[in-house]
Protein backbone atom coordinates (compact mmCIF):
# COMPACT_ATOMS: atom_id res chain seq x y z
CA UNK A 1 0.00 0.00 0.00
CA UNK A 2 1.59 3.66 -0.69
CA UNK A 3 0.70 6.61 0.74
CA UNK A 4 -0.42 8.26 -2.57
CA UNK A 5 -3.11 5.81 -2.87
CA UNK A 6 -4.18 5.33 1.12
CA UNK A 7 -4.35 9.39 0.92
CA UNK A 8 -6.49 9.46 -2.74
CA UNK A 9 -8.97 7.06 -0.62
CA UNK A 10 -9.05 8.96 2.42
CA UNK A 11 -10.13 11.94 0.42
CA UNK A 12 -12.59 9.88 -1.94
CA UNK A 13 -14.49 8.42 0.64
CA UNK A 14 -14.38 11.90 2.69
CA UNK A 15 -15.79 13.45 -0.57
CA UNK A 16 -18.21 10.36 -0.69
CA UNK A 17 -19.43 10.86 2.51
CA UNK A 18 -19.85 14.63 1.39
CA UNK A 19 -22.11 14.20 -1.42
CA UNK A 20 -24.04 11.24 0.48
CA UNK A 21 -24.35 14.38 2.84
CA UNK A 22 -25.27 17.26 0.38
CA UNK A 23 -22.52 19.26 0.89
CA UNK A 24 -20.22 19.64 -2.04
CA UNK A 25 -16.33 19.14 -1.37
CA UNK A 26 -13.22 20.15 -2.98
CA UNK A 27 -12.28 17.24 -5.32
CA UNK A 28 -8.39 17.58 -4.17
CA UNK A 29 -8.59 18.12 -0.49
CA UNK A 30 -12.14 17.47 0.25
CA UNK A 31 -12.44 20.33 2.09
CA UNK A 32 -15.90 21.90 2.20
CA UNK A 33 -16.97 24.09 -1.03
CA UNK A 34 -18.55 27.59 -0.88
CA UNK A 35 -21.16 28.62 -3.54
CA UNK A 36 -19.29 30.19 -6.36
CA UNK A 37 -15.88 28.16 -5.48
CA UNK A 38 -13.57 27.84 -8.29
CA UNK A 39 -12.77 25.46 -10.90
CA UNK A 40 -9.33 24.18 -12.65
CA UNK A 41 -9.02 22.23 -15.17
CA UNK A 42 -7.28 18.90 -15.45
CA UNK A 43 -5.20 18.39 -18.59
CA UNK A 44 -4.17 14.93 -17.68
CA UNK A 45 -8.33 13.97 -17.64
CA UNK A 46 -9.55 16.76 -19.87
CA UNK A 47 -12.36 17.61 -16.92
CA UNK A 48 -13.16 20.65 -15.03
CA UNK A 49 -12.52 20.09 -11.16
CA UNK A 50 -14.07 21.48 -8.53
CA UNK A 51 -11.86 22.82 -5.87
CA UNK A 52 -11.40 25.21 -2.77
CA UNK A 53 -9.80 28.33 -3.13
CA UNK A 54 -6.48 27.23 -1.38
CA UNK A 55 -6.08 24.35 -4.02
CA UNK A 56 -6.89 26.68 -6.96
CA UNK A 57 -4.33 28.98 -6.19
CA UNK A 58 -1.88 25.65 -4.72
CA UNK A 59 -2.25 23.40 -8.32
CA UNK A 60 -3.37 26.05 -10.73
CA UNK A 61 0.88 27.55 -10.48
CA UNK A 62 2.67 26.95 -13.04
CA UNK A 63 4.95 24.20 -11.78
CA UNK A 64 1.73 22.03 -10.75
CA UNK A 65 1.74 22.04 -14.64
CA UNK A 66 -1.64 19.34 -14.66
CA UNK A 67 -4.07 22.10 -13.70
CA UNK A 68 -4.78 25.10 -14.71
CA UNK A 69 -7.13 27.58 -13.18
CA UNK A 70 -10.25 28.25 -15.11
CA UNK A 71 -11.17 32.31 -15.32
CA UNK A 72 -13.59 34.50 -14.61
CA UNK A 73 -13.91 36.95 -17.17
CA UNK A 74 -17.12 37.14 -19.20
CA UNK A 75 -16.84 39.28 -22.14
CA UNK A 76 -19.85 40.44 -24.24
CA UNK A 77 -19.42 40.29 -28.11
CA UNK A 78 -20.81 41.90 -31.01
CA UNK A 79 -23.01 39.63 -33.45
CA UNK A 80 -20.01 37.17 -34.75
CA UNK A 81 -21.00 35.42 -37.69
CA UNK A 82 -20.27 31.78 -36.80
CA UNK A 83 -21.81 30.04 -39.50
CA UNK A 84 -18.29 30.13 -41.41
CA UNK A 85 -17.80 27.52 -38.37
CA UNK A 86 -19.91 24.55 -39.90
CA UNK A 87 -21.81 24.03 -36.29
CA UNK A 88 -25.49 23.72 -37.53
CA UNK A 89 -26.80 24.75 -34.41
CA UNK A 90 -27.88 28.19 -31.97
CA UNK A 91 -27.60 27.09 -28.69
CA UNK A 92 -23.25 26.11 -28.68
CA UNK A 93 -20.15 27.07 -27.22
CA UNK A 94 -16.85 26.57 -29.48
CA UNK A 95 -13.22 26.06 -27.35
CA UNK A 96 -10.20 26.09 -28.47
CA UNK A 97 -7.76 24.02 -26.96
CA UNK A 98 -3.62 24.33 -26.71
CA UNK A 99 -3.15 22.02 -29.25
CA UNK A 100 -4.35 24.31 -31.99
CA UNK A 101 -7.70 22.39 -32.49
CA UNK A 102 -11.29 23.63 -31.58
CA UNK A 103 -14.41 21.41 -30.26
CA UNK A 104 -17.75 22.61 -30.20
CA UNK A 105 -20.55 21.77 -28.05
CA UNK A 106 -24.08 22.04 -28.02
CA UNK A 107 -26.60 20.94 -25.32
CA UNK A 108 -29.44 18.67 -25.78
CA UNK A 109 -31.97 16.37 -23.57
CA UNK A 110 -29.23 13.39 -23.50
CA UNK A 111 -26.17 16.08 -22.54
CA UNK A 112 -23.81 17.71 -24.71
CA UNK A 113 -23.42 16.87 -28.25
CA UNK A 114 -19.87 17.50 -29.37
CA UNK A 115 -18.41 18.52 -33.36
CA UNK A 116 -14.98 18.89 -34.25
CA UNK A 117 -14.36 22.39 -35.59
CA UNK A 118 -11.88 23.45 -38.86
CA UNK A 119 -8.85 25.25 -37.16
CA UNK A 120 -8.03 27.38 -39.94
CA UNK A 121 -12.00 28.69 -39.90
CA UNK A 122 -11.54 29.59 -36.18
CA UNK A 123 -8.46 31.42 -37.05
CA UNK A 124 -10.18 33.23 -39.67
CA UNK A 125 -12.90 34.19 -37.59
CA UNK A 126 -10.75 35.34 -34.70
CA UNK A 127 -9.26 37.90 -37.47
CA UNK A 128 -12.50 39.51 -38.05
CA UNK A 129 -13.42 39.40 -34.12
CA UNK A 130 -9.88 40.04 -32.48
CA UNK A 131 -11.35 39.41 -28.79
CA UNK A 132 -11.44 35.96 -30.07
CA UNK A 133 -7.51 35.40 -29.91
CA UNK A 134 -7.78 36.30 -26.37
CA UNK A 135 -9.08 33.36 -25.41
CA UNK A 136 -7.15 31.31 -23.12
CA UNK A 137 -7.30 27.55 -24.59
CA UNK A 138 -9.29 24.72 -22.73
CA UNK A 139 -10.47 27.00 -20.31
CA UNK A 140 -12.31 29.33 -21.94
CA UNK A 141 -14.91 29.68 -24.95
CA UNK A 142 -16.92 31.53 -27.52
CA UNK A 143 -20.68 31.13 -25.97
CA UNK A 144 -23.55 31.77 -28.56
CA UNK A 145 -26.57 31.80 -28.91
CA UNK A 146 -29.17 32.91 -31.85
CA UNK A 147 -32.14 30.46 -30.46
CA UNK A 148 -35.64 32.07 -30.73
CA UNK A 149 -34.39 35.64 -32.17
CA UNK A 150 -31.63 35.96 -30.04
CA UNK A 151 -27.85 37.22 -30.71
CA UNK A 152 -25.71 36.49 -27.98
CA UNK A 153 -22.77 36.10 -28.28
CA UNK A 154 -19.56 35.69 -24.89
CA UNK A 155 -16.26 35.01 -24.41
CA UNK A 156 -16.54 33.17 -21.11
CA UNK A 157 -15.56 30.11 -18.77
CA UNK A 158 -15.77 26.61 -19.97
CA UNK A 159 -17.35 26.00 -16.49
CA UNK A 160 -20.20 28.73 -17.53
CA UNK A 161 -20.97 26.44 -20.57
CA UNK A 162 -21.34 23.54 -18.74
CA UNK A 163 -23.72 24.86 -16.61
CA UNK A 164 -25.98 26.05 -19.68
CA UNK A 165 -25.29 22.24 -20.53
CA UNK A 166 -26.75 20.80 -17.50
CA UNK A 167 -29.70 23.66 -17.15
CA UNK A 168 -30.83 22.35 -20.73
CA UNK A 169 -30.86 18.85 -19.46
CA UNK A 170 -32.85 19.44 -16.45
CA UNK A 171 -35.68 21.75 -17.93
CA UNK A 172 -36.00 19.64 -21.29
CA UNK A 173 -39.07 18.42 -22.00
CA UNK A 174 -40.78 16.68 -25.29
CA UNK A 175 -39.57 16.81 -28.62
CA UNK A 176 -39.11 20.41 -28.56
CA UNK A 177 -37.88 21.07 -25.06
CA UNK A 178 -41.12 23.06 -24.46
CA UNK A 179 -41.24 26.15 -22.82
CA UNK A 180 -39.72 26.10 -19.67
CA UNK A 181 -36.13 25.56 -21.17
CA UNK A 182 -35.62 28.33 -23.31
CA UNK A 183 -36.85 30.68 -20.73
CA UNK A 184 -34.58 29.17 -18.64
CA UNK A 185 -32.22 29.75 -21.53
CA UNK A 186 -32.68 33.29 -21.44
CA UNK A 187 -32.81 33.66 -17.56
CA UNK A 188 -29.14 32.16 -17.87
CA UNK A 189 -28.13 35.18 -20.29
CA UNK A 190 -29.73 37.47 -18.02
CA UNK A 191 -27.33 36.83 -15.25
CA UNK A 192 -24.62 36.42 -17.46
CA UNK A 193 -24.70 40.06 -18.36
CA UNK A 194 -25.42 40.77 -14.62
CA UNK A 195 -22.37 39.29 -13.73
CA UNK A 196 -19.94 40.32 -16.29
Amino acid sequence: MTMDGALARVIRSAADRATAAGTERCELCAAVLADGHPHLYDTGAAELRCVCHACSVLFAAEEAGRYRSVPRRRVRLPSVDTAVLGVPVGLVFFVPHRDGTVTAQGPSPAGAMRWEVDAAAWRRLAVLCPPLASVVPDVEALLVNTVRGLDEHWIVPVDDCYRMIALVRREWRGLSGGGRVWSAVEQFFRELTERS
